[in-house]
């Protein structure tokens, strides 16, 4: 297990920005070309969405706006085409013109890279099922079933994800799907934006929540011991494998293409809020306050460095994953509600 994953286990969702549509939306938006067909393992499945390649402009940015200060607002999205190249002209103006950039919100659990080397020997086989139970041992018999097709369509032959705990087996089995269907999680986006600001010397600030954890070796020890509740996890992970992997492909085209009216049509996936209930309402959570109400002290964060930054800015450019944008708890709609205008690009 790399240091990464060590450090981060119980983050990984966070930025996992998935969409899901509802049944009447299931019907892909054509893709315009030039495009690459997605590679299809199964005989005799129906023809898939085709991914799109080269250079694409993304989508415009909403402007939020009080006076004459206003923050423009760019969405993030993952995962995305794997052969295609962002055009960031339009953002990089943009960025150049502010005062500000307001890096997307997460968290962090701040234990320094020296005293995560200290807990790695703490850290080992934290991925894995308590007691070394395997998958077949934890998971009702017909998911279990569903998992084995899965798993041999798009990892294959490989005995060592039988022992990751359901919410990790999820991830691996995710992200492989993923890769072979055209698709992948990168940060390419966000650090390119990044790295404008800082070469035209535009002050960058941070919105990440830092956590500090009072005694790491005993949460370590206390989750190696613990029963996650990921089976909503895991199984809405199998289904969305099953009947939507087709339309991510159709979302990230979406995206590429800055079709924002498809885009808002997009509701935010419920198997990424239950793998993130797997940790948050975990018997862990409850009796570590620093890891309390995580996700509401995330968004007040945030929220409370845009009002900050739109105050003491004539403008500002923000990151926000899409969901954030145009989901049903989007954080927008609370600045809206605080008597701020918004406008989404056209």
């Amino acid at each position: 297990m790399s240091l990464r994953h060590a450090c981060a286990l119980t983050l990984s969702f966070l930025i996992l920005p998935v969409f899901a549509q509802t049944p009447a939306q299931t019907a892909a938006a054509p893709a315009p070309d030039p495009v690459a067909a997605a590679p299809s393992d199964a005989p005799g499945e129906s023809p898939a969405t085709v991914v799109v390649e080269g250079r694409r402009p993304g989508p415009g940015v909403w402007k939020v706006s009080k006076g004459d200060h206003v923050m423009w607002v760019f969405g993030l999205y993952s995962p995305l085409p794997q052969k295609m190249e962002w055009d960031a002209s339009r953002v990089e103006r943009l960025v150049g013109k502010s005062q500000e950039v307001l890096m997307p919100p997460g968290v962090s659990i701040g234990i320094g890279f020296f005293r995560s080397l200290t807990l790695l020997p703490a850290m080992v086989g934290l991925e894995k099922n308590p007691d070394g139970a395997r998958l077949q041992d934890v998971l009702p018999a017909d998911v279990y079933a569903r998992w084995q097709v899965q798993k041999g369509r798009y990892i294959g032959n490989d005995d060592g994800v039988e022992r990751l705990r359901p919410f990790f087996a999820a991830e691996k089995l995710l992200d492989a799907g993923l890769k072979k269907n055209g698709l992948v999680y990168n940060i390419d986006v966000r650090d390119e934006i990044e790295k404008r600001a800082r070469r035209d010397k535009v002050k960058v600030t941070g919105t990440t929540l830092e956590i500090e954890l009072d005694d790491p070796r005993r949460t370590i020890k206390d989750f190696k011991q613990m029963q996650l509740s990921d089976l909503t996890c895991f199984t809405g992970t199998l289904a969305r494998l099953d009947d939507d992997i087709d339309a991510m492909r159709g979302r990230a085209n979406a995206w590429a293409n800055g079709n924002i009216a498809e885009i808002a049509r997009l509701d935010y996936a419920e198997r990424d809020e239950a793998c993130g209930n797997a940790l948050w309402t975990s018997p862990l959570a409850s009796k570590t306050p620093a890891l309390q109400n995580v996700p509401e002290r995330i968004r007040a964060g945030w929220l409370k460095a845009a009002e900050t930054a739109l105050a003491n800015n004539t403008s500002t450019f923000a990151l926000l994953r899409m969901k954030d944008i145009v989901g049903p708890k989007n954080y927008l709609a609370d600045l809206q509600a605080k008597g701020y205008t918004v406008e989404s690009p056209k």
